[in-house]
């Protein structure tokens, strides 16, 4: 989840910038070359891949992890036991925070074209829209950004997150939890997982109206998730971003990922960067995914 989503005994403000370092990259085994990224020009060789996932594998021996984040939603394997609590229902806890990665963190679905190793640091990673999109759908826009800019035909995989914590909602992961939190204790975090496609149309789905925030019953919520794009893939996991490509994360989440894309009117992302509640001003990059079944969680 975030740059945007280890717990041992983190303070709060480490703990925001963990969420904030977002969830996936994939398997050296795939084998598109699609990818665009800023910074490294090139492209990471497969070998690359490979040595982070072995440090990361290497890490875990003898120790007692929980399950890992992101993965392949339509493999149902994983051999991960540490035991943990599933969140609530997200109608009976607050959002505390919305943010979104270029490309898929997950693989599976309607996301399943692999965009490529990128730099070796989350920017280029990721899963891209399996499906077609006509030529005017894909006539070219462009969302500047430095390290990240986003084009018509992009994939974005949005994190709703959720909190057991009475807060309201803000930048990163301190957003969700309550400042009377005691030191080492984390709450109950689920994420309700969205995969857009950006397209040039101007009747396609407004990112801002998509992204709304109400109070229901005295929780925050956001309303306007799709409620059209599949029964959602239930897991437990952790948090995401290329922080953890070599290195498990601790805080634990429960998941929610939606299989189908729905479409994106570009031009409201744009408008959703200059004017939104979580301080987020681009998308984020990718943790590779997570392909040991040690580390997975079975999908029941």
């Amino acid at each position: 989840m975030k740059k945007h989503l280890n717990i041992s005994l983190l303070s709060l403000a480490t703990v925001s910038v963990l969420l904030l370092s977002g969830c996936g990259s994939n398997s050296s085994s795939d084998n598109n070359p699609i990818g665009h990224f800023v910074g490294n020009p090139h492209e990471v060789a497969d070998t690359v891949i490979a040595e982070q996932r072995k440090i990361l594998a290497d890490s875990i021996v003898g120790k007692d992890v929980g399950a890992q984040s992101p993965r392949n939603i339509n493999s149902l394997l994983g051999y991960n036991t540490k035991k943990t609590t599933t969140a609530p229902v997200s109608t009976k806890m607050n959002l505390c925070n919305i943010h979104f990665h270029k490309s898929a963190e997950h693989k599976g679905g309607e996301f399943t074209l692999y965009a490529g190793n990128g730099n070796g640091e989350g920017y280029g990673g990721g899963y891209k829209y399996s499906g077609t999109l006509t030529e005017s759908e894909l006539t070219k826009v462009e969302i500047a950004d430095a390290h990240n800019p986003l084009y018509s035909g992009d994939t974005i995989e949005v994190h709703y997150v959720y909190t057991s914590d009475d807060v309201t909602p803000g930048e990163g992961l301190g957003a969700c939890l309550s400042k009377d939190r005691a030191v080492g204790t984390q709450p109950l975090l689920r994420v309700e997982t969205q995969v857009y496609v950006l397209v040039n149309d101007d009747k396609a789905l407004d990112f801002t109206k998509l992204t709304a925030v109400t109070q229901a019953n005295g929780f925050y919520q956001a309303p306007n998730i799709p409620s059209n794009t599949g029964t959602a893939v239930h897991y437990e996991g952790s948090t995401t971003g290329p922080d953890y490509n070599e290195k498990v994360s601790t805080l634990q989440v429960t998941w929610n990922v939606r299989p189908n894309i729905a479409k994106v009117n570009i031009s409201t992302v744009d408008t959703w960067f200059h004017h939104n509640d979580f301080a987020e001003h681009h998308a984020h990059a990718v943790r590779n995914l997570v392909v040991n079944p040690e580390l997975l969680s079975e999908i029941k």
